[in-house]
């Protein structure tokens, strides 16, 4: 995977090993915010939790490993993005994301996801690219709507978040055929 440039300084990155001091650190001083909406951090207590994750995803082999990015501004790691539950059978994939709280409203989500929209269905030949939010989750639902995706409709008790709680997942897509072939985004 390569580098891709979004714009004034902000960079999606894969990621690699070394990201997980990073990532822990952002996600730990910014706990309360982050664990609203990310089941993860109520179990993230140190680097090594951190670290486990990244190796995990990079030890799979590469024709199974989900490609995940850092989003960095200046060299600064502000967030992740990347897909899951990739199905290559059915050409459909998901975006998930998360990025500091200070970072956001600048549309560098915005840019973000495009990126990989243009990556899914320009590159991989994907049909269908899907993102789920929390309901509540103002801020991550705003990306998909502003990009043209469809909402689908409510996942009823989609996610387990910290505390035990079950939340409702707002669920949209956007198929290849919808794509606005946004803006070329350089890829390096």
């Amino acid at each position: 995977m390569k580098n891709i440039i979004i714009k004034n300084g902000i960079l999606l990155r894969p990621l690699v090993a070394e990201d997980a001091t990073d990532m822990f650190h952002v996600l730990n001083s910014q706990r309360d915010y982050f664990g609203q909406w990310l089941p993860f951090v109520e179990y993230t207590h140190q680097v090594e939790d951190t670290a486990s994750f990244v190796n995990a995803s990079l030890a799979l082999p590469e024709e199974n490993r989900e490609r995940v990015f850092t989003i960095r501004e200046d060299e600064q790691f502000i967030g992740l993005i990347g897909f899951k539950g990739t199905d290559n059978d059915n050409h459909k994939t998901e975006i998930g994301y998360w990025l500091c709280e200070q970072h956001q409203g600048k549309g560098i989500m915005t840019e973000a996801v495009k990126a990989l929209c243009l990556l899914a269905f320009e590159q991989w030949n994907m049909n269908r690219v899907m993102i789920k939010c929390a309901v509540g989750n103002c801020s991550s639902k705003r990306i998909p709507q502003r990009l043209g995706f469809t909402f689908e409709g409510i996942e009823r008790d989609g996610e387990l978040l910290t505390g035990g709680i079950y939340s409702d997942i707002e669920v949209y897509s956007l198929l290849k055929k919808e794509f606005n072939h946004y803006s070329s985004i350089p890829i390096r």
